[in-house]
């Protein structure tokens, strides 16, 4: 199952690029913003992100009521953390 787990921009990593470095559950990954260059987020805009891209700006309430519902599916999102933590769009 592939999930789309919220997470915080920690860093713009090049602006020009659209790669920003988000934080999920401890766990620090690249992504592309660029579906959201329209609107293109910032450090410490949470965003909802799916295999390597941020799919829409959240705020931080729906971050912890989603991640909240995804802890509760249990060892689903364990293995989808552990995907996240072990690829790399760079």
């Amino acid at each position: 199952m592939c999930l789309g787990i919220p997470g915080r921009i920690v860093e713009v990593v090049d602006a020009a690029e659209h790669l920003a470095k988000v934080e999920i559950d401890g766990v620090r990954r690249m992504i592309s913003v660029r579906l959201l260059q329209k609107d293109p987020p910032g450090e410490g805009d949470w965003v909802l992100v799916h295999v390597g891209f941020a799919m829409a700006r959240i705020d931080e309430e729906e971050a912890r009521l989603t991640l909240q519902a995804v802890e509760r599916l249990g060892e689903t999102y364990r293995d989808e953390l552990a995907a996240y933590d072990s690829t790399s769009i760079v």
